[in-house]
């Protein structure tokens, strides 16, 4: 029998699991509400538990599985299996994700970061469509991102490459959590959408449904700004294209730096799909370098909710391999 990894997204609502074959084919998956409570002490205990339980319905061994991968928020150290500063896990402190699941299970378990996951998946079983170099931004209630180059991640010196969210894009800009001004983060993700919203229709002169919701101190997203988008909302256009325009000159520096075959845009914001792009993709072909504006694919993100889990059984395999490259090179040794 062909070993199973398992994938696991850990969010901060809810855990997502997976077996998974080599090929990437879903032999089963489930969900089970994430429990922040008690200053998520109780997290990886239930991890482990819904795992034992899940591969005892299967009549699952752990001679049956090659590795666990999870993807997990907060500050990940890869080399320690650790993970700080989790802070919608209620993780204040550093937890030993990976020495108490080995020490209960007996499987490989391999931990990255939960962007460096989803681009994975993305990479491997979405719009990256297993080429080997991908860029995933990931445009959700902040910017995260995920850089593959040769099929890899890139981790950089201290575990922090890929926060494309906090490239500056506008030094007089919105406020970031991360203490800078002007991130992309401030303009792209679905907050920054709206803070770019509100700013504009401050200078707005004309008819708009979408100036009038805000002048009015009503409820806006940032999908009622794209849904606005499809009516001709004028206020909604200048909102999107100067957003677009951020996301388009963030992806042409990227682009021409690391050359990737494909970008992808991922996160709730994706969920726009090609009006996004219609706003995203101009602005890049006028500035990336001309050969690589023409041969480099934008898209966004195919996998939605399940890029984690698919991204995190990738991981599992590749800890299965480097395990038995190291065990055949000592075998050559002797």
């Amino acid at each position: 029998m062909e070993k199973l990894a398992i994938g696991i997204d850990l969010g901060g609502t809810t855990i997502k699991f997976a077996f998974l074959t080599r090929k990437g084919e879903t032999v089963t998956q489930w969900a089970v509400p994430t429990p922040v409570h008690n200053k998520g002490r109780s997290i990886v205990p239930t991890i482990i538990q819904s795992i034992q339980e899940k591969m005892s319905e299967q009549s699952l061994t752990a001679e049956d599985i090659s590795a666990i991968g999870m993807g997990s928020p907060g500050s990940v150290n890869r080399s320690e299996g650790t993970v700080t500063g989790a802070y919608n896990l209620n993780w204040t402190e550093t937890v030993h994700v990976r020495e108490e699941i080995e020490g209960a299970l007996g499987i490989p378990f391999e931990l990255d970061n939960d962007a460096n996951v989803a681009a994975l998946g993305e990479q491997w079983l979405g719009a990256g469509q297993n080429e080997p170099h991908v860029v995933f931004l990931t445009l959700g209630t902040g910017v995260g991102g995920g850089v593959i180059v040769n099929g890899e991640l890139v981790h950089g010196a201290h575990d922090t490459a890929g926060e494309i969210g906090h490239v500056k894009v506008d030094a007089d800009g919105f406020h970031c959590t991360c203490g800078q001004v002007g991130c992309l983060e401030t303009v792209a993700s679905a907050t920054g959408i709206v803070n770019v919203a509100r700013k504009e229709a401050e200078q707005f002169i004309g008819e708009s449904q979408l100036a009038q919701k805000i002048w009015n101190s009503q409820p806006i997203t940032a999908k009622i700004v794209f849904d606005q988008a499809r009516l001709n909302d004028p206020l909604a256009d200048d909102v999107l294209n100067k957003v677009g325009s951020y996301l388009g000159k963030t992806c042409a520096n990227i682009a021409n730096i690391l050359n990737p075959s494909t970008i992808v845009l991922g996160g709730g914001v994706s969920r726009a799909g090609q009006l996004l792009l219609d706003y995203v993709t101009p602005h890049f072909e006028r500035h990336a370098f001309p050969t690589i504006a023409t041969r480099t694919a934008i898209r966004t993100a195919s996998l939605e909710n399940e890029a984690g889990v698919l991204g995190a059984a990738s991981l599992a395999f590749a800890l299965k391999d480097r395990v038995e490259a190291v065990g055949q090179n000592e075998n050559v040794n002797l």
